[in-house]
């Protein structure tokens, strides 16, 4: 039998359950002291690579908040599980001007494109410019920021999506009781599905048009997945007539793809 929850402060910890990833942000406050705490109200917001960015909610008046505000950068640390104790570290509350990093077992290294330090035993690292911050009255603070670089341990990056979950190890915080006792699992339990075809998912012979496509486009079409072929039709005939044309040409799919970052690396992702 269902039950209607009343919706209380901390609604979204204490009845909800939100696996998160669990990160440690690293700002400045503007004097230049660093300052780090875990977040994991983060998520991508514009994830199109032309114009990359992401989204995270804090307190109001939090030191993090408050750096950001102040110096429009920070960086968005990811700690494997065996350090989980020392991102647990950073969320306790110390006075403003504390280093949380001198309790821990981290280890501050120099950002590629921000003031602010990244984390030398974090295996995934987003270094982050600020382009908009909304408080919400009476609520939290959300920041909308361009991600300016990613870094990643270099042998992550040939790795199958099954490995890296493994070797990573990051934490998926569950959510806490009494905002004193944490609950935590990893990337490494993880359970596989193949995603199938669907029924009506266009195949090479089956390929439907609302404009005409000269043969290079075509013959450019056909290499495109079967399962997102129908949506690059879609982008492309848009891109076609937002340029004034009736036809979509080989040259036309090109500029589209350039402005869409459709390359043969992304169309592997959907190749069998």
């Amino acid at each position: 039998m269902k039950k209607e929850i009343k919706i209380k402060p901390f609604w979204y910890s204490d009845l909800w359950v939100f696996p998160k990833l669990i990160t440690v942000i690293t700002t400045l406050d503007k004097h230049g002291k660093v300052n780090a705490a875990p977040y994991s109200h983060i998520m991508q917001w514009d994830v199109m690579q032309k114009n990359p960015r992401i989204m995270l909610g804090m307190r109001q008046g939090s030191h993090t908040l408050t750096n950001i505000q102040e110096t429009g950068e920070f960086v968005i640390n990811c700690p494997p599980m065996d350090y989980l104790d020392d991102m647990m570290e950073t969320a306790r509350f110390y006075p403003a001007g504390t280093n949380e990093l001198d309790n821990t077992r981290f280890t501050q290294i120099p950002s590629r494109k921000v003031k602010p330090p990244s984390l030398q035993e974090c295996p995934q690292i987003m270094e982050c410019t600020v382009e908009e911050i909304n408080l919400l009255e009476k609520s939290s603070g959300i920041v909308i920021a361009n991600i300016e670089a990613i870094v990643m341990d270099e042998e992550l990056t040939t790795m199958d999506r099954a490995e890296r979950l493994t070797t990573m190890n990051l934490p998926v915080g569950l959510g806490d009781h009494q905002r004193k006792f944490y609950y935590h699992t990893s990337t490494s339990d993880y359970t596989m599905h193949e995603l199938k075809d669907a029924p009506d998912s266009i195949q090479a012979a089956d390929v439907r048009t609302n404009l005409d496509w000269d043969e290079g486009a075509m013959k450019a079409l056909m290499g495109i997945p079967a399962p997102v072929r129908k949506l690059v039709i879609k982008e492309a005939e848009d891109y076609s007539e937002e340029q004034g044309s009736q036809i979509v040409t080989l040259d036309l799919f090109i500029a589209m793809g350039e402005e869409f970052g459709i390359d043969d690396e992304l169309l592997d992702r959907f190749r069998v």
